[in-house]
């Protein structure tokens, strides 16, 4: 009896119920699904209809909803992970068997590999005078934003992997938050203690140490080289800030005002990412970095298109995302389907004080071909991310 608030649930449920609301259920031939097994029966006697039923498959296709039959596959994953993460919860923390290492020795050795792969906080003096604050670079003190959010995270990581070292010899005392961060590398997984004043992330511990590691690595690169010509989308904190600033950028470079703007996403063909050096678009960013859940991008013809049997995931090609004045773009929005973009396949968040969600970024426009309508996308449950869970 509730009420769906979420707007990209409405514009899906709104899509299926098309399906059984239209003029076409008043035709024989009209069916539910491609298969045929799904229609609306014709009058008859309350043991047709019950017969009817009993007809029906017990176990129902993904395609009945609409979905790709790769969701069978995703389904039969997601309780798999969960049924081994309850069994992984459940894992004792004793002593190593024979030959075997024990678990202050695994604490010892991890603890240390972190601290040495996940670098020392940024000297934001030092970023403060060389990207200082430019009326006609927003990009600048975006960087700058991303830097002390991470110092926070790399403080807090750094400080704890730390004191399980110290912890596992007796020379600090074990609290609670230290034997969150404890188990979470014994279990390889992400300690709440982190999550608290981290990105969006729903990677193993090992795989994230690893993300983290490569976000710090661009942020340096950038901090050393300059502003780059290609951003990796997937590596900010906060991406909404990029996004504003970016448009910031163009809005003040033509002297317009901000909230009449809006995005053309133009996706490069995959040869793109071939180039040894990346020159910097004259207006807007190149991107790269994102994934496609429920579809493909198809290069050759342009559009997006059906995923491949067993792959769940497909990477996005380059992207050029270009501002433009809502009144001067003349995208044909039949032809296109308007895809959310999320940090994590979880596809939900919470709301901040500032509007923003902590996991959906933005809505993205991928063309599609004549032979198939936003709806039928939208049915699939098409969306992009911008990591994974691995």
């Amino acid at each position: 009896g509730g009420r769906v608030t979420d707007a990209d649930d409405r514009v899906t449920i709104s899509k299926i119920v098309t399906d059984y609301y239209c003029s076409d259920m008043l035709r024989e031939e009209y069916k539910f699904s491609p298969s045929g097994t799904y229609y609306a029966p014709k009058f008859t006697t309350k043991e047709g209809y019950i017969d009817y039923i009993k007809s029906l498959p017990i176990n129902q296709d993904p395609e009945v909803f609409g979905l790709h039959s790769n969701a069978n596959l995703t389904c039969a994953i997601n309780e798999v992970m969960s049924m081994l993460s309850t069994a992984n919860s459940m894992q004792g923390t004793g002593g190593g068997g024979e030959g075997g290492k024990s678990s202050d020795e695994i604490l010892a050795e991890m603890s240390a590999k972190y601290l040495s792969e996940i670098a020392k906080p940024f000297d934001i003096e030092a970023a403060s005078a060389k990207y200082s604050v430019n009326y006609h670079e927003s990009l600048n003190t975006v960087l700058n934003q991303e830097m002390l959010r991470f110092n926070k995270l790399i403080v807090r990581v750094r400080a704890s992997l730390a004191d399980v070292g110290k912890a596992v010899k007796g020379l600090v005392v074990m609290d609670a938050s230290l034997d969150e961060v404890a188990t979470g590398i014994l279990r390889n997984t992400r300690p709440g203690h982190w999550m608290k004043v981290s990105f969006p992330s729903l990677k193993p511990l090992s795989s994230y140490v690893a993300d983290l590691v490569a976000r710090l690595t661009f942020f340096a690169h950038w901090y050393k080289e300059g502003h780059p010509p290609v951003y990796w989308i997937s590596g900010f904190f906060f991406t909404q800030s990029f996004l504003t600033g970016v448009l910031q950028n163009f809005a003040r470079k033509l002297t317009l005002a901000i909230d009449t703007l809006g995005w053309q996403y133009n996706v490069l063909k995959r040869s793109f990412a071939d180039q040894e050096t990346f020159t910097k678009p004259e207006t807007g960013c190149y991107v790269w970095g994102l994934f496609m859940e429920g579809a493909r991008w198809d290069d050759d013809d342009g559009c997006i298109a059906e995923s491949f049997p067993k792959v769940l995931f497909s990477d996005c090609p380059y992207m050029h995302w270009i501002p433009v004045e809502r009144h001067k773009d003349h995208t044909d929005m039949d032809r296109i389907y308007m895809s959310p973009l999320y940090k994590t396949s979880e596809r939900k968040g919470v709301l901040a004080t500032t509007g923003h969600s902590s996991n959906r970024v933005m809505t993205l426009y991928f063309k599609i071909s004549e032979n198939h309508t936003g709806k039928y996308w939208t049915k699939r449950g098409v969306a992009a991310l911008t990591s994974l869970d691995t």
